[in-house]
């Protein structure tokens, strides 16, 4: 088990360390943005890359890039949020991604597992037929699409629901219910893809376990089929939903690239995009660090969960 843990970081830092260098290497490619178009001094923007060394050779910046990151410097904002600390802004935007994927997991979870079981349940029936029904449109849809849809219902037409999340000025705290009341439209248009997943996988693994053999040996035994269900079943399918949960939770920090920019939320998912628009190098490499971190460490920790919920599998055994 440590052999493979161990094996597993070393196989991630290589990973980080490829996707990184590629990043680095191809954003460096793109021109920057033409000075004159910014409306700025001239002069202190040419004098700001010079001090940033953006005019020395892609292998040198890399150099210097990596020095500076290892001793906790991520840089400063050139094209946005000028000349402060890109860690700063990144930790002051990650609340708000944070917030919008708790609400999300903690509401599409338990709508995913009640789904995907009465589906399993009611197999090859008319309910099984409709909830694998909506489950392929909602996956089969990109996110972006519904988002608009509850965002030109609940919030045009109805106006249940503000168009754009509120500020801290207005909410108070990430917690409070104004808050909450404004993520409504974003949390339901992030939590459809989590739902039909869920459901569709927990309906699968249900449904295979329901038709094993032990399940019918539980029966004979004398157990009723609500029984064998709850005491046998559920617990052999949630052996690899729990580790699907636990993945969400991880990347919880990660926020949403198009919901956020949709709703106007200013968490870590529209600094990124914006980052890429307008080609600041130092804001795409830490949101390119942090997203990388983020899905390389949750698959780390999802593999190696299937070992604690489940004795038997043993990891890196042949």
């Amino acid at each position: 088990m440590v052999k493979y843990v161990i094996k597993r970081i070393v196989l991630m830092i290589f990973t980080f360390l490829v996707i990184a260098t590629m990043c680095f290497v191809l954003i460096k490619l793109l021109p920057l943005p033409a000075i004159k178009s910014q409306g700025r001094d001239v002069e202190i923007i040419l004098m700001r890359r010079e001090m940033m060394g953006y005019n020395k050779p892609i292998m040198v910046q890399y150099y210097r890039y990596w020095k500076n990151v290892l001793h906790g410097d991520f840089g400063v904002g050139e094209q946005m949020y000028p000349s402060l600390e890109v860690a700063d802004i990144m930790m002051q935007k990650m609340p708000y991604s944070i917030v919008l994927n708790l609400y999300s997991i903690l509401i599409a979870i338990p709508i995913g597992l009640l789904f995907g079981i009465y589906a399993a349940l009611k197999k090859n029936k008319w309910q099984d037929h409709l909830i694998s029904t909506a489950v392929m449109i909602f996956i089969s849809v990109p996110s972006y699409v519904y988002a608009f849809l509850v965002q030109y219902i609940l919030c045009f037409k109805l106006g249940a629901f503000p168009l754009t999340a509120a500020s801290m000025e207005e909410a108070k705290s990430f917690f409070s219910w104004t808050m909450f009341y404004s993520l409504v439209p974003a949390i339901l248009s992030s939590a459809f893809g989590t739902v039909a997943g869920l459901t569709r996988f927990t309906r699968a693994e249900l449904s295979e376990v329901l038709t094993g053999d032990y399940l019918l040996l539980a029966r004979t035994k004398g157990l009723t089929r609500s029984q064998a269900i709850v005491r046998h079943a559920m617990r052999n399918a949630m052996v690899p939903i729990l580790p699907m949960i636990l993945g969400e939770f991880i990347g919880i920090l990660g926020g949403s690239l198009i919901i956020e920019n949709i709703f106007a939320i200013p968490g870590i998912g529209k600094l990124y995009t914006t980052a890429i628009n307008v080609r600041d190098y130092n804001f795409f490499m830490a949101d390119t660090f942090f997203y990388t971190l983020i899905g390389l460490a949750s698959g780390l920790v999802i593999d190696l969960s299937y070992g604690f919920i489940d004795p038997r599998i043993k990891m890196g055994e042949r």
